[in-house]
């Protein structure tokens, strides 16, 4: 039977975003969707701010410090921390300056990009991010024990996949 999915159920016309030209086959449940997202996110990152209430790092700090300590030599380039931070180039400069006057990182020129800069975590900036990432991670996992190892993964494909360009 024409218009509909074999003979069982009406067939709804696709919707299209205007601005991109991408098939939408409902537009209701991808807006549902995002805002559910979105909601789960920000009460996730409120619930986890907890962790850095009664620590010496910001969650900014600690965000430098992740993408740093997970380099090889605990060294990284400030265009690979910018990339990685939800903040615009010149903030992330002036976080690590601050990060360098209070000795969680040091900073040099890079010698393959003579515009560029190193940035290395120190010992005491690797204790810190230690501390507190044992302690984040811990409320990390009690927070996404809520899902079983299938869920997880998926929700690990999704987000991936949402972030692809």
């Amino acid at each position: 039977m024409q218009g509909t999915r074999a003979g069982r159920e009406p067939l709804r016309p696709a919707l299209y975003c205007s601005h991109y030209s991408v098939r939408m086959t409902d537009r209701k449940l991808a807006i549902e969707a995002w805002e559910s997202l979105f909601r789960a996110q920000h009460e996730v990152f409120t619930a986890m701010l907890v962790d850095f209430e009664e620590n010496h790092l910001s969650q900014a700090e600690y965000d430098v410090l992740l993408t740093v300590t997970r380099s090889p030599d605990m060294t990284a380039r400030l265009r690979d921390i910018t990339s990685n931070m939800l903040i615009s180039q010149p903030s992330v400069s002036r976080l690590v300056d601050r990060m360098v006057t209070r000795g969680l990182v040091a900073k040099c020129s890079d010698p393959d990009d003579g515009r560029g800069a190193l940035i290395r975590a120190t010992d005491e900036g690797a204790r810190a991010f230690r501390a507190l990432a044992t302690v984040h991670g811990r409320s990390i996992a009690e927070r996404m024990s809520r899902l079983d190892d299938d869920e997880l993964r998926t929700l690990r494909d999704l987000a991936e996949k949402l972030r692809s360009r």
